[in-house]
């Protein structure tokens, strides 16, 4: 038996900061980052909604993005979800 080792996410080249925020916020603000973005550019979200765990790969899957890694990790009220989107 081998370890695995969880893939590190890439290293984004802009940040979205949803946290706080509920639905259909943080798909709105993501939707007008990655318009500004250019092809291939990484964008890390991080958000507080645990509707970002459906709505973002659904954005993702429908926009034609590449949905890179996502992360969930505990926070003081709640869940700290994270997410590394490239553009197409």
């Amino acid at each position: 038996m081998t370890d695995s080792v969880p893939p590190q996410p890439p290293e984004a080249t802009h940040h979205l900061d949803a946290t706080g925020l509920v639905c259909p916020e943080p798909v709105m603000l993501l939707h007008n980052r990655v318009r500004d973005m250019a092809s291939g550019e990484v964008l890390e979200v991080l958000a507080t909604d645990p509707s970002t765990q459906r709505d973002i790969p659904k954005f993702c899957q429908f926009l034609g993005h590449t949905l890179l890694h996502e992360h969930e990790e505990p926070a003081e009220t709640g869940s700290l979800f994270r997410y590394w989107i490239r553009r197409k």
